[in-house]
């Protein structure tokens, strides 16, 4: 399973998700999953043993966001996510969105 599909799986109970750009007329409130990395974090005898990715989950809110970020922190955390980082991005005055990111990193097994 792909950290994509597994953030899609958590999260599209809780708000709309998409990857990369929001398609269509957007929601008040909506996520956005950006992949940021994917590193090889451990090796053994020359080879990859753990492919670590990383994801950056925009929250879009046109309403008060820090309930949903805590829902969204929980639900992360509680499924063996790893949380490396939130910030309050800005406010979108054309948009009229609250754009706040939550970064997580989840690490698995290479296959052979």
């Amino acid at each position: 399973m792909s950290v994509l599909s597994e953030l899609n799986t958590l999260l599209t109970p809780i708000l709309p998700v998409e990857t990369g750009v929001f398609s269509g007329v957007p929601p008040d409130e909506y996520l956005v999953l950006t992949p940021l990395t994917d590193d090889f974090a451990l090796f053994g005898d020359n080879a990859p043993l753990m492919d670590v990715s990383e994801v950056r989950i925009s929250l879009f809110s046109k309403g008060n966001y820090l309930q949903r970020k805590r829902q969204i922190t929980q639900a992360l955390l509680n499924a063996g996510f790893t949380v490396t980082g939130r910030t309050y991005v800005g406010h979108e005055d054309d948009t009229g969105y609250h754009h706040y990111a939550i970064d997580i990193a989840q690490s698995y097994e290479t296959e052979e």
